[in-house]
């Protein structure tokens, strides 16, 4: 009986994304469609900073190189306590725009989402675009983003996350094809209603009105009183979406990010995002059936998969299934290597991977599952993944 419920929760979710997804992305085009028109009101870009060495350097070059107005573009970067060269590496990239760019360092580690805030107090810009220092943009970003508020009811906009360093290794290939299926599939139902429930932190932007009506509820957020970090991108799109906000992504406005190159940075951040689905969906409760009934099913079946999945892995184990679980595994990740292949075919080359490298997630991501999510059902309290352990919060400006 348990090995049958957990199938039906993990067969409604492919269900979920990869049939009912597609089929409202036909039959409700122009929800996915970012306006033609350009609309270029003005932006504060906010780069939050920790350790990121000559990287952000790069970053913050990509951001004032966009072909979005330089009179209506301007760059905060938000340097939280960084204990290598990070604010030398920022200060040589913001000489060449000083009049746009601003640095600013925290007197102590306060996080990312207070460092943000920080910065919005700064700035009286209608916009603000959140990127991370490790984010290199496409030079069309920040216009392709700011098209998606032609609606005067969307509050945030997300734009699409690749892999910087997708042919690294096995690790990498791995994840590139991921992301490729989180942006082009998993998405989809939340689109059509306007109500994507997760915008990725890498490039996000937002009407600073919101932000400043959410500061309070951003500030503390806690369990149990206890502070937690992880999960900020999840937590802030919902406080958008829960505040009557509609929430867009995309596909025009493009962002590489570098992913884990190791199975231990792979799995610490697997074990971040538990933890935020987790939280998130528990803290969701109290108004997530107010959303569309497709979206609501949608949000439930991330719980599903997430909660059914680890127990038909230990049902199988308990059986002597597990091997036969995994080929049928294999099976679907074949089919899905196809669709990768074939959604792909016109990318750079150094941007797209062989589909056969999705092989490896038949074991992967049972193992991930099995052992990853009781761990984050053990650990929501934890903060221990980040160094930003400070609870001093930065002055009302």
């Amino acid at each position: 009986m348990l090995i049958l419920t957990a199938s039906l929760f993990v067969f409604l979710v492919f269900l979920n994304r990869y049939v009912l997804g597609n089929f409202l992305r036909w039959i409700r085009r122009k929800r996915f469609e970012t306006p033609a028109a350009a609309y270029e009101p003005p932006v504060t870009v906010i780069v939050p900073m920790y350790n990121e060495g000559k990287g952000v350097a790069e970053t913050i070059r990509s951001i004032i190189n966009q072909t979005y107005p330089i009179e209506k573009l301007r760059v905060i970067v938000v340097d939280d306590c960084s204990s290598d060269d990070s604010v030398q590496w920022a200060c040589a990239a913001a000489r060449s725009a000083p009049e746009r760019v601003t640095i600013l360092k925290n007197q102590t580690n306060v996080g990312k989402r207070i460092g943000i805030l920080s910065a919005v107090r700064r700035t009286s810009d209608e916009f603000i675009v959140s990127v991370d220092s490790d984010v290199v943009l496409e030079p069309t970003a920040i216009g392709s983003l700011m098209k998606g508020f032609g609606d005067p009811a969307v509050g945030a906009v997300g734009g699409r996350v690749r892999a910087r360093n997708a042919s690294e290794n096995w690790i990498t290939r791995l994840q590139a094809i991921k992301y490729y299926f989180a942006y082009e599939y998993f998405k989809n139902v939340e689109l059509a209603f306007h109500s994507v429930l997760c915008l990725s932190g890498c490039l996000t932007a937002y009407r600073r009105t919101i932000l400043v009506d959410l500061e309070a509820v951003l500030e503390n957020r806690n369990v149990l009183g206890v502070p937690i970090k992880y999960g900020e991108d999840r937590y802030l799109t919902r406080q958008v979406i829960k505040a009557g906000h509609e929430t867009f992504m995309t596909q025009e406005a493009n962002c590489w990010t570098f992913v884990p190159n190791t199975l231990r940075g792979y799995w610490s951040q697997q074990l971040r995002w538990r933890r935020s689905v987790l939280i998130d969906f528990l803290c969701g409760l109290s108004h997530s059936w107010k959303l569309h009934p497709f979206v609501a099913l949608s949000y439930a079946s991330i719980f599903a998969m997430l909660v059914g999945y680890p127990l038909l892995i230990a049902e199988s184990l308990a059986n002597g299934m597990f091997f036969p679980l995994a080929a049928f595994h294999l099976l679907v990740l074949t089919v899905l290597g196809v669709l990768y292949g074939a959604g792909t075919r016109k990318w750079p080359r150094n941007e797209r991977v062989h589909p056969l490298w999705f092989l490896p997630m038949a074991f992967v991501l049972p193992t991930v599952y099995l052992i990853l999510t009781p761990l984050a059902m053990f650990t929501l309290d934890s903060s221990s993944w980040e160094t930003r352990n400070a609870t001093i919060k930065p002055p009302k400006i």
